[in-house]
């Protein structure tokens, strides 16, 4: 089958790429659309360190096409959109409704995957750039049939990242202040869902003055080319800023700009051994710094609750998808993510 491989020198279509049959509490889904996100390029250019070959994608919707031993949730023919979060369902966090903690879904790549008979490691527990990828169960869920693939497989990354951001990480509420810095696909997810929550003023930020448009359709009530700004539309500064890019010194911005008791959340990748500096009397009026993993999600609640969203009208995923790509054109979906042309590129198979 076609997969897309790195090898840690470049990254290749493949035709020889083989899955496993699922275990006992795995599913196998045949992906129909997977979005190219900024972590599979961070993947390529070592920002994320991960081992080599791998399959990579991790953003992706599909057709269940078997389920091994003990799985009950979904069946053959189900729609699907794939979380990245392998988490065990029965540690002390998991417990909590804490899954993004589970210690057992961090930093333990399986190898569902062989090239040429050599083992390939799964990328996130996921893998969505394969014809087909094995994932525990917990990782399915299922969607109703008549959300477009292309627009399902975002909700998995982009939408549970920065929706979740916004709802359960900093549980913006009504009439709050916004800032969110970077309009990439995660951006757009904490513009809307600071919309949905009832935000009074959402403020974008980014350089590219092309996205303005696409960032006021998502629910941004004001655009600007940076955070220059910001004070002079909120003088006294804003309740929540998203940083989207994983830069340090747009860290810095976001941290500087809080009004009293107002929160920093860190959404963007940067590289794993940045460091970011923040005056330390300035945080003293119970202002926050806060990391969020993976949107702070609980994806077997979260993605069926954001289609829902998105049947009534309220979550907007098709106009994420800028651009469909068929997996032979992949160099184009990246030259295209990097170049900041599209929001979110899917690819098909």
């Amino acid at each position: 089958m076609r997969g897309v491989v790195y090898d840690g020198k470049r990254v290749e279509v493949v035709e020889d790429l083989d899955v496993r049959d699922p275990g006992p509490g795995e599913v196998q889904v045949a992906i129909s659309a997977a979005g190219l996100c900024h972590s599979d390029l961070a993947v390529v250019d070592g920002t994320i360190p991960f081992p080599v070959p791998v399959v990579l994608g991790h953003e992706g919707a599909g057709v269940v096409e078997a389920v091994g031993a003990g799985v009950t949730h979904v069946s053959p023919g189900d729609h699907v959109s794939l979380s990245t979060l392998a988490n065990c369902g029965t540690c002390a966090d998991c417990d909590r409704g804490r899954p993004t903690m589970c210690r057992k879904a961090i930093g333990r790549p399986g190898q569902p995957f062989t090239q040429g008979g050599r083992p390939v490691y799964q990328f996130a527990s996921n893998s969505a750039f394969a014809e087909r990828t094995v994932v525990k169960a917990v990782q399915a869920v299922r969607i109703p049939k008549d959300i477009p693939m292309p627009s399902a497989a975002l909700i998995g990354c982009g939408v549970l990242t920065g929706v979740g951001a916004v709802l359960n990480r900093a549980r913006v509420d009504r009439g709050d202040s916004v800032l969110v810095i970077g309009t990439g696909g995660i951006g757009l997810n904490v513009i809307q869902g600071a919309r949905i929550a009832g935000a009074s003023r959402i403020v974008a930020v980014d350089a590219n003055p092309g996205k303005e448009a696409v960032a006021r359709q998502f629910g941004a009530t004001d655009f600007l080319g940076s955070t220059d700004g910001v004070r002079e539309l909120l003088p006294t500064g804003v309740d929540h800023a998203f940083e989207c890019v994983g830069r340090v010194e747009l860290v810095r911005q976001a941290v500087d700009l809080l009004d009293r008791h107002g929160q920093a959340v860190l959404l963007g990748t940067a590289p794993a051994t940045a460091e970011a500096s923040f005056l330390v009397s300035s945080m003293f009026l119970d202002k926050s710094i806060l990391g969020c993993r993976y949107g702070s999600s609980r994806p077997q609640r979260d993605i069926p609750l954001y289609a829902e969203l998105y049947r009534q009208g309220r979550l907007l995923l098709d106009e994420l998808v800028t651009e469909t790509y068929p997996v032979e054109d992949f160099e184009k979906a990246v030259g295209d993510a990097e170049a900041g042309r599209v929001a979110r590129g899917v690819v098909t198979f």
